[in-house]
């Protein structure tokens, strides 16, 4: 029992003095700068407004490296959606960045900073805050979201739409364009002309036949008027 404890020591003892070799190790590749530091998780652990920074630095350098990446529609569908996705989390993770450097006396990049645009140099679509970057624009579902859908045409109220309505609406003021007179009055002489000639073969008719002609009396007083004509007087 003594040997096996005395065993577990020495390998407790052992494991400790490599985790200390290693972390020494480490340290001294970090000190030479062989070993490059990792980005922190969370912005808020960054205390250093150099570092900050550069943290910054490095993620708009993964970000435009994906952002030429995610150009090439031949990736395929589900390789375009994670790589916009992960561009969206870098976008995100830079804005943090962005908090932090301001929190530590750096610039306000969320104001001064240039917007996100494309390789055509137009602002990146999104919605809601989600961009969508090269082919990714593309993708079944996608294009609809950017389609503008036509305005909605404006009703007018019943006074708006009395306003529009004058002589003019009605037809009154037709004859002040110069051109609906003439029209009329060559239709009339026309009308005049095959009414007359209608009542010549008419009456050219008759008379072939051996019809005698009466012509009427425009003189003449019919019945119906001159009762009308009594009723009118003994009303006086």
């Amino acid at each position: 029992m003594e040997d096996e404890g005395d065993g577990l020591d020495r390998l407790a003892r052992n494991a400790e003095k490599a985790m200390t070799a290693l972390a020494r190790f480490r340290q001294a590749q970090l000190e030479e700068g062989k070993v490059k530091e990792r980005r922190p998780f969370l912005a808020s652990e960054c205390t250093e407004l150099p570092k900050a920074e550069k943290w910054r630095r490095q993620i708009i350098s993964e970000i435009s490296k994906k952002v030429a990446q995610i150009q090439n529609a031949g990736l395929g569908e589900f390789r375009i959606r994670d790589l916009n996705d992960e561009i969206n989390k870098l976008l995100r993770e830079k804005g943090h960045w962005e908090v932090r450097i301001k929190e530590l006396g750096g610039p306000d990049y969320g104001r001064v900073g240039p917007k996100m645009l494309d390789h055509e140099g137009k602002e990146v679509p999104g919605n809601r805050g989600y961009k969508y970057f090269g082919a990714a624009r593309d993708l079944p579902g996608v294009r609809e979201l950017f389609e503008k859908e036509p305005a909605p045409a404006v009703r007018k109220t019943r006074a708006e739409l009395m306003k529009d309505v004058d002589a003019e609406y009605y037809g009154y003021r037709d004859e002040d364009d110069g051109v609906l007179l003439p029209l009329e009055q060559q239709h009339e002489k026309q009308a005049i002309l095959e009414a007359v000639d209608r009542w010549r073969s008419e009456k050219e008719a008759r008379l072939s036949g051996g019809e005698e002609e009466e012509e009427e009396n425009i003189y003449a007083v019919h019945d119906e008027e001159v009762e009308s004509r009594l009723q009118y007087a003994d009303g006086q």
